[in-house]
């Protein structure tokens, strides 16, 4: 073993010993996690008798494994109590002064800990499963597959370690229990609406999808994990009593990094505007490269979603559109703006909540409805560059630079987050990443949005027409 990672042993070792002593945690995490398959074992009995009795077996069969999934569950969500102790309830207690005088380093203790927390989370949920496997074949139920069975395993897994060191995260700064249980419900909640989605997709039986969830959830722990180390430091853990929501400070902090320093409109727009983009140019690199390969991907799923379109008379019914144009006045532009700033919104939310991760997810999307589109076409005997010319290139060549720049702006603020800096706070560097995002947005994508939305309304469809009729 390296010798940086012995230390981190010991502590795991001492905290999983030091929690297992404790009756109140060995009663939920054993007692409830053995009680609950039981429960699971008789829904699951009654259901398929349910099922089998309108002939609808494969609804019971689905439900077996969407069962053994919740039961891993149940001792995550328990057990998050003990992640949310991790710091923060050692602190109010006082017995963490003499773990933090020891020379250990930051990120030695900080691991130490997220491991101890892990352990019991991922103990209740084994057993758990075990429990219910046995009582399964105890009544002669179908099992799962064994690639399911390991699907489920390891996707309890990744949510055990994304939950665990999301709890760790908030108890590392949290000023006392009562906050960090509070805060926990940003854990549970999003955990379980992706419990959810999980449902819905193992009760259709696309379980190659669930492999790109694990995926997902194993890049979001480590950025989590990378969070924590980034911005955990002893001497505040110590010295920080209680957060005051100081929203003077905040917009002070919010302002001059939108400004820049700025000592007008021309000096913002053309030297502050530039340094932030300048900042986050491997963002902007990185999410040209999405946007192209989720152009190619968009094109490739012609082959499973054919469909049949009428192009002959492709060119009358772009006709009718652009003589009801002039009748519709600006609304056109401004529906189209004002749609694709709400889904730069959507994505700046789900950015915030994933680190930059899910922030892809609308440019992912509007790319790969564009690859389709080409490929619809062109299967349907209109040539691709004619395709692109006519419906795409000319309100794209403002729309598409507006929207990597704004999806860069996202994953640029979860690159900060989970970078390390010593000189400003977790809740400073978020304040000056949004303050960046509402630069780029104002300054540019709001600019190249409206000018392609112009575009887009009254130019694409005169020159499709001209292209097609």
């Amino acid at each position: 073993m390296p010798d940086d990672m012995r230390p981190v042993w010991i502590i795991a070792r001492r905290e999983v010993r030091d929690q297992f002593r404790d009756w109140r945690i060995i009663f939920p995490i054993i007692g409830l996690t053995l009680l609950f398959p039981f429960l699971m074992n008789f829904t699951a009995q009654q259901i398929l008798d349910f099922a089998r009795g309108y002939g609808a077996d494969i609804v019971g069969e689905r439900l077996v494994p969407f069962l053994m999934m919740i039961v891993g569950f149940f001792p995550l969500s328990a057990s998050l109590v003990i992640a949310l102790d991790t710091f923060v309830g050692e602190k109010e207690r006082g017995s963490i002064e003499p773990l933090l005088n020891t020379p250990l380093q930051d990120w030695q203790l900080y691991t130490g800990k997220l491991l101890a927390a892990i352990v019991p989370s991922l103990t209740g949920s084994f057993l758990g499963m075990a429990v219910y496997l046995g009582g399964l074949g105890m009544q002669r139920v179908p099992l799962p597959e064994l690639e399911l069975t390991l699907l489920i395993l390891v996707l309890t897994m990744v949510q055990a370690v994304v939950m665990v060191s999301g709890a760790v995260v908030v108890s590392s700064q949290a000023t006392s229990v009562r906050a960090a249980n509070l805060l926990s419900s940003f854990i549970i909640i999003p955990v379980a609406l992706l419990i959810q989605g999980e449902s819905v997709l193992m009760f259709w039986g696309t379980y190659a999808t669930l492999w790109w969830a694990v995926f997902g959830l194993l890049v979001l722990a480590v950025l989590l994990v990378r969070v924590g180390l980034a911005h955990f430091r002893r001497e505040e853990l110590l010295g920080r009593e209680i957060d005051v929501l100081n929203l003077r400070w905040g917009w002070r902090t919010f302002r001059q990094q939108f400004t820049g320093g700025a000592a007008n409109l021309r000096d913002w727009y053309f030297k502050s505007v530039p340094v932030a983009v300048t900042r986050m140019k491997p963002a902007v690199i990185l999410t040209s490269l999405f946007a192209l390969v989720s152009i190619g991907i968009g094109a490739a799923q012609f082959q499973y979603f054919q469909v049949d379109i009428p192009t002959t008379d492709l060119g009358g019914s772009l006709g009718q559109v652009v003589q009801l144009l002039p009748t519709l006045s600006a609304r056109p532009m401004l529906l189209i703006w004002l749609q694709n700033l709400r889904v730069q919104v959507i994505g700046l939310i789900l950015g915030v909540f994933s680190f930059g991760i899910l922030g892809f997810v609308p440019i992912l999307a509007g790319m790969g409805i564009s690859g389709y589109l080409i490929a619809l076409l062109a299967n349907n005997g209109i040539p691709a560059l004619t395709a692109i010319t006519a419906f795409l290139l000319p309100h794209s060549i403002f729309e598409i630079p507006g929207l990597i720049l704004a999806t860069a702006a996202v994953f640029q603020f979860g690159i900060l987050i989970a970078t390390s800096n010593t000189e400003k706070t977790i809740g400073e560097v978020a304040i000056t990443a949004l303050a960046d995002w509402a630069k780029i947005m104002v300054g540019l994508v709001m600019p190249l949005l409206l000018i392609g939305a112009a575009i887009e309304a009254w130019v694409t469809p005169q020159i499709a027409l001209l292209l097609l009729s």
